[in-house]
């Protein structure tokens, strides 16, 4: 995949319908969202833009955008922006990411009823850089592989 930006996978259902369940998703959550389609490559983009102000929805995250590529059975999300978040939102940013994890995980079990399955990425990194005070970036570094 592109840069390492792999955010999740699906496995048993296309990029589609994997696209709409995060526009809906998005939606819900008070985004203006916009989707386009490519056909070379295949692609679905879903960029939201966040309309309506949600406190669980950080500052960094209020514009965001997501590419969704076929795979082999299946399809991918590769994040797109935004690509970098400053170290005193990256918690709350981390926490959205993974409620958005959960939530497409659900939604996918429950419409496939069982049959298709969503899973984070094989990296276990998140899909963006952390800013610190310094600006240098941690990519995604994850605390228990200082260890």
């Amino acid at each position: 995949m592109a840069e390492g930006n792999e955010w999740i996978r699906a496995r048993g259902l296309g990029r589609e319908r994997l696209a709409t369940y995060l526009a809906e998703y998005l939606t819900g959550l008070g985004y203006r969202v916009e989707r386009s389609e490519a056909t070379e490559p295949a692609a679905s983009v879903v960029a939201g833009e966040l309309a309506r102000r949600n406190p669980a929805v950080p500052p960094v995250l209020g514009a965001l955008r997501v590419r969704f590529l076929p795979t082999s059975g299946g399809a991918a999300a590769l994040w797109e922006a935004p690509r970098a978040i400053p170290a005193g939102q990256r918690s709350a940013a981390d926490r959205f990411l993974r409620e958005m994890t959960l939530h497409l995980e659900r939604t996918v079990q429950t419409e496939s009823h069982g049959t298709a399955k969503v899973q984070g990425s094989f990296s276990g990194r998140l899909p963006w850089d952390s800013e610190g005070a310094d600006g240098a970036g941690t990519a995604g570094a994850r605390p228990e592989a200082a260890l």
